[in-house]
């Protein structure tokens, strides 16, 4: 047949309307414009309407995008192969620098293509900008798939059945609990996956989920799953339609639904009153604390301090001596009877050369500490009551570490290189390091800042470690007496109260720049450590994540600002969510 070079628009329109559909679709989801072809799957066939010159046709009635428009070439409809393959669901495979599809082999490089090992003309095969086109009816031959063209020569229709595929692979499968949703509303997604022959799902890749799409439209999700041999699915998608009133925002929806530790959008944090917290007495024992010279250069003593009965103790330090080293806190008796140092809690990362993590990890450490230790020092003893791993070159540690003795115990916080050993002699034979000018050490009353806050107001905020609201400790640096302040009051516990806390959400902002840490919750009977955030990187300002819904008036935090992390943050109170578009019910099922 020869194809006529010009057609009126609306044959096709009619072409696409009159087309017999194929059987059952399962799942039919399209490419936007300019998006590229996207593979489809069916149950039977797939018939591909396309016409020469236009990027738009239809997959099983479904509209599709082509990135490529056909072309008519010498009397020839020309289609871009791969991109055509995509829409027929059929896989493309590059074998010794040859495309293989079905019983077509296509050599771009010399222009020569084959069905079942028989020569075709090369008038079958150009190419466009570095595209690859081959003619529309020899790609339905190699297939196997019935072609059909309308009078003008500008429509052709390509009827092939889905690919076979690879039996050894698992099969991806999901779906939802509706197809079209308001905006906010939340999708509740069923997974389903399967292998063939029974072997387990190790991976799931996800492409265009999201559990809310608040702006009206319509969206593809797609999932790839790999079985336990790491044979990877083909790609199962659906569609989803977003439209009418919308149900939540942003922010309504993650107060109703985020999981403690998800981040949430809230750029108006800073419009929020702030609170006034009231300071009442607690326990007043002192912060030891080691961050100067933060990355010594030579083994040394980085502080030293002598404390008598409870001491919280903090160390971060980088290992910069050029060889692998290790850090030790040494516990010398200088009483003049046999002293107990009693180690009550206790947390540490160490090595890592990624900051965020030496605090995060320490803190989740420390809060999940339950196990004490017990050492006896006769009059003059030495013994370390901490030691790190080896630190590699330019690796970190970070201790947070919380001791009672009951006596006076001199404690002394070193960095040694790999192979000089924790001794009286070698201690006595180390100089004390100087301040390295951009980080504190020293000691600091008032380990502990309780604060009672009463929420008359919602929502509001809480600020923590701006050194104005919240003032910074102040101690003494004891080998130099320097005078020392304490910015970010790393390592202080903040006792914080909150009462009228019933029906409200508790989130952290940090408001200083990226934040990774940890908090500790009291609601009531129950006693949970959060990891902030739960999963992925650190915090932003504008994306507070979720603490706590609580469920008493009265909610008890405990909260030590994360080494590493910056500092203030805001701690944001909220109304909760009541439940709301099915009659005031929640969506809470969770497959």
């Amino acid at each position: 047949m020869c194809f006529l070079a010009a057609s009126a628009p609306s044959s096709l329109n009619r072409r696409l309307r009159t087309w017999l559909p194929a059987l059952l679709l399962v799942s039919a989801p399209f490419a936007a414009p300019g998006a590229g072809a996207r593979a489809v799957q069916y149950v039977g066939s797939v018939q591909l309407t396309l016409a020469v010159d236009q990027t738009t046709g239809s997959a099983n009635g479904q509209e599709v995008s082509l990135p490529y428009a056909p072309r008519n070439v010498g009397g020839r409809v020309m289609v871009p192969l791969r991109e055509t393959a995509e829409l027929l669901a059929q896989p493309v495979t590059l074998v010794g620098g040859q495309w293989q599809l079905g019983r077509l082999n296509v050599d771009p490089a010399s222009g020569q293509l084959w069905v079942s090992g028989a020569p075709q003309d090369p008038a079958n095969l150009t190419t466009f900008g570095g595209v690859v086109y081959v003619s529309a009816r020899l790609l339905a031959e190699g297939l196997g798939a019935n072609f059909t063209a309308d009078g003008s020569g500008r429509v052709l229709t390509i009827t092939a059945l889905r690919s076979g595929g690879n039996p050894l692979a698992p099969q991806a499968r999901f779906s939802t609990d509706k197809g079209v949703y308001a905006p906010g509303e939340r999708v509740i997604y069923t997974e389903y996956p399967f292998d063939p022959d029974g072997a387990d799902i190790t991976a799931r890749r996800w492409t265009g989920k999201q559990d809310a799409f608040f702006q009206p439209g319509t969206y593809t999700v797609t999932l790839q799953v790999t079985n336990a041999r790491g044979t990877v699915s083909e790609p199962f998608s659906r569609t989803i339609r977003v439209e009418g009133p919308p149900m939540d925002t942003p922010l309504s929806y993650a107060l109703r639904y985020a999981a403690p530790g998800d981040a949430f959008p809230d750029p108006q944090i800073t419009a929020y009153p702030a609170l006034t917290a009231q300071p009442v007495p607690s326990e007043n024992y002192p912060l030891l604390f080691s961050d100067s010279p933060e990355a010594p250069s030579r083994s040394g003593v980085l502080y030293r301090d002598t404390v008598l009965g409870r001491a919280r103790l903090l160390a971060y330090h980088l290992n910069a001596l050029g060889r692998p080293a290790r850090l030790y806190v040494l516990a010398r008796n200088v009483d003049t009877r046999p002293v107990e140092v009693r180690t009550e809690r206790l947390g540490e990362t160490a090595p890592t050369r990624i900051e965020g993590q030496l605090g995060q990890v320490t803190l989740l450490e420390y809060f999940a500490s339950s196990a004490r230790q017990t050492l006896t020092l006769a009059p003059g003893d030495l013994a370390a009551v901490y030691a790190s791993p080896t630190l590699s070159v330019g690796s970190g540690v970070n201790v947070l570490q919380d001791v009672l003795t009951t006596g006076r115990v001199e404690l002394t916080f070193v960095m040694l290189e790999d192979g000089l050993p924790p001794t009286l002699p070698v201690l006595q034979s180390l100089p004390e390091l100087p301040l390295d000018g951009r980080h504190q050490r020293g000691t600091f009353p008032g380990a502990v800042r309780a604060l009672r806050v009463n929420l008359t107001r919602l929502p509001a905020r809480l600020v923590i470690g701006d050194g104005q609201l919240d003032p910074a400790l102040t101690g003494v640096d004891r080998l130099t007496g320097q005078p020392m302040r304490l910015l970010g009051n790393y390592g202080l516990l903040y006792d914080l109260e909150v009462t009228g806390a019933a029906g409200t959400a508790v989130a952290l902002s940090p408001r200083g720049g990226l934040y990774r840490g940890a908090m500790n919750i009291m609601d009531g009977p129950l006693n949970q450590t959060i990891k902030l955030p739960r999963t992925g990187n650190a915090i932003q300002p504008n994306q507070p994540v979720l603490l706590w819904r609580p469920q008493s008036d009265r909610l008890k935090i405990d909260f030590i600002p994360a080494s590493g992390s910056n500092l203030p943050i805001s701690l944001v109170f909220y109304p909760s969510q009541p439940g709301a578009g099915y009659g005031g019910a929640a969506k809470t099922y969770q497959p």
